[in-house]
């Protein structure tokens, strides 16, 4: 089978990667031994199955290559698919996985006399722009978004802003660099996203992969 007519499966790498590889393997799909080798520098694999083959690429990536078919199916948290807010992705599973949440965070020292129902511009440092604006804007709030993609809890340290929108998990971080929440944005969970077109033309495949992995997660439950 060649290459253009295989399935592509887009996983990301880091921690969401650890947490998903069970659901993976419990559908079925095992990786060539290359995909476990921390010395391999490849990124695609093949699989047990001669028509699927497996790519590693970063998190906010995955959205990009099932957005533009490049990839056919994938698993990338809901802070990615809102961010990138693709009419072309469908996430039909809520993987339960990489629980986490996208705040407001800002300098302990001002948040004692600040009052967030009383904002009405905020300058905001954030990976996650598209985001912060929607959510402001929900609010009246007219937010000035600064694009970083990472030392965000410096951004307010620095002067560079007033706020952070970031993801947190335990909030050791923020909390390491003085800054504490005021606000929750959402909460993000992975998902199992599709490419729609795919999901269109190649209906048999891409549903019985996607049952697949529905069954994995309630094994899993169970």
């Amino acid at each position: 089978m060649s290459e253009k007519s295989k399935l592509v499966l887009a996983l990301p790498k880091g921690r969401i990667l650890e947490e998903v590889m069970p659901i993976v393997r419990a559908a079925g799909i095992e990786p060539e031994a290359a995909f476990d080798d921390p010395k391999s520098r490849a990124l695609r694999f093949s699989t047990n199955h001669p028509e699927l083959d497996i790519i590693r690429v970063r998190s906010f990536d995955v959205a990009t290559f099932i957005a533009f078919g490049a990839a056919h199916i994938g698993v990338a948290g809901n802070d990615v698919l809102l961010e990138f807010d693709s009419t072309e992705i469908y996430a039909p599973l809520d993987l339960g996985i990489g629980y986490c949440r996208i705040s407001v965070a800002e300098p302990k020292e001002a948040s004692e006399n600040d009052d967030p129902t009383r904002w009405s511009h905020v300058r905001i440092a954030t990976k996650y722009p598209n985001i912060t604006q929607r959510y402001f804007a929900e609010r009246g709030v007219q937010a000035e978004c600064i694009k970083l993609n990472g030392a965000m809890e410096l951004a307010p340290r620095m002067g560079l802003c007033q706020r952070i929108v970031d993801l947190v998990s335990s909030g050791a971080t923020l909390k390491a660099n003085g800054l504490v929440e005021m606000e929750t944005i959402c909460e993000i969970t992975s998902r199992l996203a599709v490419n729609r077109t795919a999901l269109k033309t190649r209906s048999d495949e891409m549903t019985n992969w996607i049952e697949k992995f529905r069954e994995a997660l309630d094994a899993k439950a169970a």
